[in-house]
Formats: structure tokens, sequence, C-alpha cells
């Protein structure tokens, strides 16, 4: 069990809080609020509980019992700065602390309740089901945009369109393009509607030369091969159509006018769209740099920082060496001279520039619904600068946008950008990705490590659940992507085949041998009715396997889907979105044993209690449901139970006894219950 002390008679299980409003109120309070505090114990079990905050003590008081738990409250005002908070429980001559770490017999500082005024992440983002779609490979909505063979030549390799949708990625593929556009994703709104989708989070859209687009030529347009090409002269070949096709303001306007539609097209759905914002580095065929000339004597376009020392975009980047022309030479991320580093603490030009461009794909006409922002703790040269600038780029956009969401790639802890005046939230790796994947596979989440000791570890479930959340307050956590999968890792389906491998060392091929359906079933399960934002990497949905990238960035296999993940994954997103507990309810950990997790998801109305074996033996588990305010006088029943080679829907019911419900898990399944009243 977890939480389970050994402390005489203090029920030390039946003590609870958490940031939602049921024990917070308001929840995201304003500077000046007056914020009620709420703490549960055992009915008639202590002898008082107190609540630090800042420093100051204050004495809670009962507001309201019943025959199982007391709850206790108090007022505190919340003024401009951060508040953190903890509880002093006292029972006879024992005294315990509960901070976000649970029940802990020495106050642990770092794991404190925290009050942020005036941070708020958006209600349509809190538990919203997102679609990661990697637009070259989703789907081909108009031929006349594809990029043609040898249209221009990229990291020393000339460019080419893939002419079977189905081919596999190459090893190295970001010249390769199989024809995804945004007409595409237009064409298939009705089916992400069907499915249940809420937001689609697009990877790069801007003009770039390679597939993955992360490389960007102007943030001021979408990509003409992603958006329409109205103006194409097919006389000109080599670099002089890419040249024509990706400059020519006709085609860049009627890309951004297709980008609205599809905007307003989503909206009319109720889909929200997030897009992807690499302000960290460009491309070097970026038209401020122009290192492949491409640009050098277009109209409306300045000479590039490469092509001339008078250029307006000289100090965008930082050249290294002497007069000019410094060899040409300038910085990288990570080295690569295919993405140079943008310089902006020597150019304020460039600062305000891109806080610009923040604010004009989050306004009119195109009304983007937020940003996801890339490698976003690498912007600038120093620490200092980088929380200077998302402070500014936070206020730019929720200025132009106040409904904005703020998202950012992130690996460790986030918590010095997430106090309110930056970012949002998190791609959730560390409170999320990493130890679902470890206690269901075993596997690294490139598939690049495989170990023994992380499968099935319940406790370190658990653990690294618990520490990693800590350092998000549950706004944050609420907003969180939680994915499965996604562009840089290996595709979640070919982790259950626990087999350590990449494309050039394995072959696409083993990528889909030996997968288990059924613990990726478990896995989004678990996604499903974890806190934050479940997203569905696209083509999960349908079965797809694959290394890491790039070959997980195969194509949507339309018609070739997986119909029982397909419609597993449709069901469990209906079950998501029609409980708000599954959104913004609390989080208790329930049981542990190894392969065996159990957890439960609650408010005032509704209980679920989620259960999910990754081991091949069957296990007979006992669920302690009571302290989910769940009473003897209720049953539980499946939502929905997944075994190893199916699913199903039929409601099972469940006796509690003495505060326990009792249930037989098969070989690789999972199950979802939920409270039902008796009358």
């Amino acid at each position: 069990m977890v939480n389970t002390y050994e402390t005489g008679i203090l029920n030390c299980n039946s003590l609870f809080s958490d940031g939602s409003v049921r024990y917070r109120n308001p929840a995201e309070p304003m500077a000046g609020d007056d914020v009620i505090i709420r703490f549960r114990t055992a009915h008639n079990n202590v002898d008082g509980v107190s609540l630090t905050a800042n420093g100051n003590t204050y004495n809670m008081q009962i507001s309201r019992h019943n025959e199982t738990f007391d709850y206790y409250e108090t007022v505190i005002r919340v003024e401009d700065s951060s508040i953190q908070y903890f509880f002093t429980v006292n029972k006879g001559e024992q005294t315990v602390y509960y901070n976000r770490k649970g029940v802990t017999f020495s106050h642990e500082e770092y794991a404190d309740f925290k009050i942020i005024p005036n941070f708020k992440t958006p209600d349509w983002a809190k538990g919203a089901v997102m679609y990661q779609i990697f637009v070259d490979r989703f789907y081909n909505g108009d031929r006349s945009n594809d990029v043609v063979d040898n249209e221009y030549t990229y990291i020393n390799e000339s460019v080419s369109k893939v002419s079977n949708w189905n081919d596999l990625p190459k090893p190295m593929d970001v010249g390769e393009f199989y024809g995804g556009d945004l007409q595409g994703v237009m064409n298939k709104l009705d089916y992400l509607k069907w499915l249940g989708i809420e937001v689609i989070y697009f990877n790069p859209l801007f003009v770039s030369p390679s597939s993955h687009k992360y490389d960007i030529q102007d943030y001021d347009y979408i990509d003409p091969h992603f958006g329409k090409i109205v103006v194409d002269d097919e006389t000109l070949t080599g670099f002089g159509r890419y040249r024509a096709r990706v400059t020519d303001k006709r085609n860049l306007e009627a890309s951004n006018a297709l980008f609205a539609e599809l905007v307003n097209e989503a909206h009319k759905r109720g889909i929200k769209v997030i897009i992807d914002g690499v302000f960290n580095h460009c491309g070097s065929f970026n038209k401020w740099l122009d290192g492949m000339r491409l640009y050098e004597n277009c109209d409306g376009y300045e000479k590039g920082a490469y092509i001339s020392e008078d250029s307006p975009y000289v100090n965008y980047f930082k050249f290294n060496g002497g007069e000019w022309p410094y060899n040409r030479c300038y910085d990288g991320w990570w080295g690569h001279d295919t993405l140079p580093k943008l310089n902006y603490e020597e150019s304020e030009q460039l600062y305000n520039y891109i806080l610009d461009i923040a604010v004009k794909w989050v306004s009119e006409p195109y009304n983007a619904d937020g940003w996801r922002l890339d490698v976003a703790a690498d912007l600038g040269h120093s620490e200092e600068f980088n929380h200077r600038f998302w402070r500014d780029f936070r206020q730019a956009v929720k200025k132009a946008n106040p409904d904005a969401l703020i998202l950012a790639e992130h690996y460790g802890n986030p918590s010095s950008w997430l106090g309110g005046d930056q970012w949002d939230s998190v791609m959730n790796y560390d409170a999320f990705m990493e130890p679902v994947s470890w206690f269901l596979t075993g596997m690294e989440k490139h598939s690049d490590e495989y170990r023994e000791d992380l499968k099935g570890n319940a406790g370190a479930f658990f653990s690294g659940m618990r520490e990693n959340m800590i350092h998000m307050t549950t706004q944050s956590l609420q907003v969180a992507m939680n994915e499965l999968s996604n562009h840089d890792h290996s595709r979640f389906l070919t982790r259950t085949n626990r087999k350590v491998g990449r494309t050039a060392t394995a072959g696409a091929e083993t990528a889909s041998q030996g997968t288990r359906p059924a613990l990726m079933r478990g896995a989004v399960i678990i996604q499903m009715t974890w806190p934050g934002a479940p997203t569905v990497y696209y083509g999960d949905e349908a079965g797809l396997c694959g290394w890491t990238d790039p070959d997980n960035r195969r194509t949507y296999p339309w018609g070739h889907e997986d119909i029982l993940m397909l419609n597993f994954h449709k069901e469990l997103i209906r079950i998501h979105k029609d409980y708000e507990a599954l959104r913004t309810g609390s989080l208790i950990f329930l049981y542990e044993e190894p392969d065996i997790i159990g957890y439960g998801r609650f408010d005032d109305d509704d209980k679920f209690l989620v259960v999910v074996n990754s081991g091949g033996e069957m296990k007979e588990v006992s669920v302690m449901v009571r302290d989910m305010e769940i009473s003897d006088n209720t049953k539980m029943a499946s939502l929905i139970t997944s075994t190893e080679y199916e699913y199903s829907l039929a409601a099972k019911m469940y006796e509690i006894t003495d505060g326990c419900v009792h249930i037989t898990m098969p070989p690789y399944s999972s199950v979802v219950l939920k409270n039902v009243s008796i009358l």
C-alpha cells in the first residue's frame, strides 16, 4: 500500500489536501483574494491541524464532517508575493507534517504547497485532449504544393518526393517529403472531431527546407509546401524553382490565408490549435542569414548577414573572427551550422521582432490558441537572459490573447520557469512519459536502454511521479502535455517489445516485432486518467510503430489502422471528457506491488479507481478506496477493461467491503472503475 505508516492510532492514510478547488478556493487566486485552505483527516482522529504559510501559523477549524472524515479549513489573504504552506497534524504526542510529498515526519520545505498570485492557466487547456501532427506525414490534401525531386539541395543532398506513402523513412530523411500539408489536416478535421480531439499541436509550419522544419527560413509565413503554391513556374528547375516558390509573396500570403482558414474550421468544431515556436535558433536558409544565397537580389528582401557586412541582420547572429567576412563562421546550436543560434543579447531589433511574431500568430486573422516552445531553456547565452526573454514573451502573448497557452519543451526541474511569469507548463517528460515507460516496458524513451529493475517497479513509478510533480503547481500540472510518444522519441508501441535499438542498429522492421498492444492500452488508460492534458502523437491511435527519430515520423497508415487500438483510444477519450474529475480532480496513490499500480481520481461527484497490471501473471488485489471518500453503501462499476487480447466496455459491478474493492487482474490488464450510488 502507498502512504501507510505505523504511527499508533493516528490514521495517516486519511490525511489529504492538494491544490484543487476542493482544497483551495479559489485554486488560482489573484493578489488581494481571500483563499480558503482545507485539510482532511479521519473523523475524530486528531487533536488539531495547523497551517503554516510563509512562517505564519493558523489553527484550522472543522468546517464539516461525516462519519468517515473531518474537514478543517482556514482563510488566508494572498498579497503580491508567492505563498508556501504546509500542514502540521497533532495527535497526543505524535506530530506529522503534510505537503506535496504527503505525510512526512519532518518538514521538507522544497515540497510545500505553493500559491502564485495572478498565475492562471487557460481553463480550456486543463485536461484537454491534444493531438500532435507532424504535418508532412499526416495526410496529403493538395498535390500541387508537393516538393519535387531535386528542387533544391539541403545538407549536401538533393531533396526528393517519396512516391509511396507507405515507404518507411530513411535514416537521414530531412530532405525526403511525403506531401502531407495543411489541406490534408483540413480534410481530416472531421476524423479528429470523431476521435474526440480538443486541441491540435502542430510541429513547425513556417518556411523551412527540411521535413521537420525546426530550421526556419521565415517566421512571417507558413511554408507554401504545407500551404498554397498559387504561382509556380514549371520551366524553372532546381534551386530557381524553390526560390520562386518560397519567396513569392503571393504564395506566402496564400499559405497564411490557408492557415487562418484551417484554424477557423478547427474552431468551428471546438478544436483549439497551438503551434511550434522555434526561437532559440533558425536555419542556414533563413532570410536574415541567407547562408544559401536564396534571398540575395530578391525583390522585397534585405541582404542577409552571411552576404553583406551592411546587412541589417548582422548582429542577429554571433560571428566568430575579426574583420568581415569573419570567415563566415557563426555560432550554431550544438555546433550545427544548419541551425544558427539567434543572438538576442546583441540585437534589440531581433528581440522585438520575435515578440512581434509571438503576437502575430495568436492574433487576428490567424488566431492560434498558443505556443509550444522548442528547446526553450536554451534560448540566449545565459539563464538570466533566458528568463528575461520569456517574461517579455508571456507578457506580449497574454496581452494579445489572454487565453493563449504557453507550453515549453523542457527536461529536468522546470520550476524556475513556472512561477506565473513565464511558461504555463511543459511537455511532461519527467512527471509522465518516463515513469510510465519505465514501469510498463522497462524501456528508456528513445529505446536506447532497457532496465529490468524499473520494469514493473511500482514504487519507482509512484516516487518518480511524486518527486517530479512537486516541481509544478497544480495549474501547471493540469495543462502539462502528457505524451507517450512524439517526434523526438521512439513510438510507445515499439517500446513494448523491450528491445534496445534504432533503425541503424536493429533495422526498421524490428520496431514492429514482438510488441505487446495490451501494454500500450495500459499506457493509454494511464494517459487518459492522469492529471494533465493527454496528448496523442498522430498514428499512435492507429498502432504505428517506430524507433526514435526519424523512424518515429512514419506516415499515418490511412486504410491500414489497427481498428481495435483506434476504437480503444476513442472510447477512453470519451470517458476522459465525460468527467470533470479526470480533468481537474484530485489524485491519490492507493496501491502498489510488483507489476501493479492503483490510483484514484476524485471530486465531490465522481470517484475513479485505475488499476494496471504490467506483468504476465494474474494478480488478486484489494484496494482501499475509502480514502477517495467512497462509503460502503456504494458500489463501483468498470467503465473500460483491457486484457491481453481485447478490451471491453461491459460494466462489471464491484462490492465495497470495509472500504476495499477486490479485483482480479489478468496478465497485462488494466481497468477503470467508477463509483455507483445504490438507490
